[in-house]
């Protein structure tokens, strides 16, 4: 796969901002429980900053442009990987992104739909979509997402009333988001609709979450340490909320 990306003829979303509150918003709108939040993540090696995220941290976002670099290794990487075949009952749910400018609610969705089935509020639009998605093939799951207006509305509404002017549906924008989750299984998972499939990156202990050591060693910082360090990001954490 050496163009990941949907063509220009495919739906199309406004960009989404990284912003923790429009997310929260957007994600409780569908149906995510209101004792969780997205939170800024100041740092990913600071231990003070990482204190102030209420844990267990049910996954991580990072926000980034694609560069040369990233392209290079997801190239490198996928020829190695196959297509991913999803069951009902795989560690993690797993979307291809077929809307353009929509990998921030990709990003969500992955965090939402991995994280405890507790969190999600029964006979919500949230609670619908991830059981219609379960038993759908890769294609199916993606038809999905494209026809689901319940999905487009949150994701409008969110995109407009970012801080910054929002951009035009169909402009081209260079940032991409990437979740890390733990999985049914206990391993790490990276989730980004753009590859072929979820990526396992390793096992985490049962007291282990996306924001321990042991979860950023094998994910956000090994990420980032590919690019060389230079690399301009924003990170988010979804977790409970301070109230």
């Amino acid at each position: 796969m050496s163009n990941p990306d949907p063509p220009t003829t495919a739906p199309a979303f406004i960009p989404l901002e990284a912003n923790p509150e429009l997310m929260t918003t957007l994600l409780t709108n569908l149906g995510m429980s209101p004792t969780l939040a997205l939170h800024d993540v100041y740092s990913l090696t600071d231990p003070d900053l990482l204190s102030f995220i209420p844990r267990p941290a049910y996954a991580l976002l990072l926000v980034f442009p694609i560069t040369p670099t990233y392209e290079s290794h997801r190239l490198a990487e996928d020829s190695l990987l196959p297509d991913h075949v999803p069951t009902p009952d795989y560690p993690v749910i797993w979307f291809r992104q077929t809307i353009r400018n929509a990998c921030g609610l990709m990003g969500l969705l992955h965090a939402i739909a991995n994280s405890p089935a507790e969190f999600i509020t029964p006979d919500s639009d949230l609670d619908r979509i991830v059981k219609t998605a379960l038993p759908l093939d890769t294609i199916g799951r993606a038809r999905l997402l494209e026809t689901e207006e319940s999905l487009a509305r949150a994701h409008r509404a969110a995109a407009e009333r970012g801080d910054t002017a929002a951009p035009e549906a169909t402009d081209e924008v260079d940032l991409h988001y990437v979740a890390f989750v733990k999985g049914r299984d206990g391993g790490l998972w990276e989730m980004d609709g753009r590859r072929k499939g979820p990526i396992r990156r390793g096992e985490l202990e049962e007291e282990e979450d996306v924001l321990s050591e042991k979860g950023l060693v094998l994910g956000a910082r090994k990420f980032l340490e590919r690019e060389g360090g230079d690399l301009r990001f924003s990170a988010v954490a979804l977790a409970r909320g301070y109230d």
